[in-house]
């Protein structure tokens, strides 16, 4: 669990996750949120360090699954779909539940982010694989 592949590829993950939730959340998509929020539950200033702490538990999971999961196939595309499954999971089947039982956003929004989540954790996949695949012994 606290392999060199899974550490570096937490660290590496964590940095893309939090540098790429900024620009998704951050910037590009904060015009589309305000649009489709309905009760704006967001803190004023946001908690930064809490945000990468969350991120780096994440990535702690998601690299510590993988690595169970790949069983040796280290590939972006590998990755991508490993990362893509836990954005579905957390996009669509958490933000749908959470669509169904409050008030935060209109399900167009709820799905948009399910669809941002897909790629979002596909790509810390991607990243994830990427590191686990540098970091993999070399066959003689």
């Amino acid at each position: 669990m606290f392999s060199k592949s899974n550490l570096l590829a937490t660290l590496a993950a964590s940095v893309v996750m939090f540098l790429l939730g900024y620009l998704i959340w951050g910037i590009a998509t904060v015009d589309f949120y305000e649009s489709h929020t309905l009760n704006n539950i967001a803190k004023d200033p946001m908690n930064i360090p809490l945000i990468f702490l969350g991120n780096l538990i994440a990535a702690f999971a998601m690299s510590t699954l993988y690595g169970k999961w790949a069983r040796g196939a280290h590939s972006i595309k590998e990755g991508f779909e490993f990362g893509a499954l836990i954005g579905l999971l957390i996009g669509f089947g958490i933000y749908l539940v959470m669509y169904a039982t409050t008030d935060m956003l209109d399900l167009t929004g709820h799905i948009v982010e399910g669809i941002i989540d897909v790629v979002y954790y596909g790509i810390g996949g991607v990243v994830i694989a990427i590191v686990y695949k540098a970091t993999a012994p070399k066959s003689s």
